[in-house]
């Protein structure tokens, strides 16, 4: 992934302001078959089996006992669906998926690049058959093959401040196989409730009947123009009470930021500090979105 083009500062306007299109983020995997929709809808969390066509819905792919395997967008085109996620996500989908895949007519593909297109001007921007995929406030739509004629790229850097800003989380990043959905706060974008069964379905359901999670998914705003590692602790009243993620500097809040799966007795507009190997910065923890 290329970090930048050349002006960093140009490329997060142009994601904020116009328009740019960010290549290596995400794949696409197309399941196909005539067992395809019961296929999808008896693993992943989402109402699937009724999904019409060119609709679009988020949803988890979820372990056995209810962690998370992949964070997934799910769209319906004819006789196939379309399953998008980050890099580590498409991955294990097409590994669970093909180990699951037993005495059903289903075809799962391999991981095909696609590209990101984001910003207010993406809607005018999209050619025929790009998937809406909204990043936080921003239009985005993945688009497959070529990338848009006409329109600027943005490299790593200025894409990740934005995905930072907006709260969208990266499988083995931000979260990972030891995390609970309703730690990463997607639950009401990605869970049916009404369905019937699904894999990893008990724990998530448990949780949203009659418990609770100990960590959430927080942003993270310094105090100071000081841009920590990811991996740096984060400490609130002598203890550690998590880590930060994805780190970035956003012209948008006027501050580093960060995410991280923090504690939930540490609550947004709480005041933490953050420490690393021959550093320390003070921030506030905030719900998500930043923006």
């Amino acid at each position: 992934m290329t970090a930048t083009y050349g002006n960093v500062t140009g490329e997060y306007q142009a994601l904020h302001g116009a328009a740019a299109v960010v290549a290596g983020q995400h794949v696409l995997v197309r399941v196909s078959g005539a067992d395809a929709a019961t296929f999808l809808d008896s693993l992943l969390s989402q109402e699937l089996a009724s999904l019409a066509d060119g609709a679009v819905v988020r949803s988890l792919l979820l372990a056995p006992r209810g962690k998370l395997r992949a964070l997934l967008w799910v769209t319906r085109r004819g006789d196939e669906f379309w399953l998008v996620g980050d890099v580590e996500s498409g991955a294990a989908a097409v590994e669970d998926l093909n180990r699951f895949r037993l005495r059903v007519d289903a075809e799962i593909g391999v991981p095909e690049p696609v590209f990101d297109l984001i910003g207010p001007a993406a809607p005018d921007r999209a050619p025929d058959g790009a998937i809406p995929a909204p990043l936080g406030r921003l239009p985005r739509f993945f688009v497959i093959g070529a990338a848009p004629a006409g329109v600027e790229p943005a490299g790593e850097l200025a894409y990740r401040a934005v995905r930072v800003e907006m709260g969208e989380p990266v499988m083995g990043e931000d979260v990972d196989e030891a995390t609970i959905p309703q730690e990463a706060g997607l639950v009401a974008e990605t869970v049916s409730f009404t369905k019937g069964c699904y894999l990893g379905q008990e724990l998530v359901a448990r949780i949203d009947s009659r418990g609770h999670v100990n960590r959430h998914l927080r942003g993270l705003v310094m105090s100071e123009n000081t841009l920590p590692p990811s991996g740096a602790v984060v400490v609130h009243e002598g203890a550690d009470v998590g880590t930060i993620t994805s780190v970035a500097e956003s012209l948008e809040v006027g501050a580093p930021i960060g995410l991280g799966l923090i504690r939930r007795e540490v609550e947004p507009g709480t005041d933490v500090t953050i420490k690393w190997a021959g550093g320390t910065a003070a921030a506030e923890a905030r719900a998500l979105p930043l923006l």
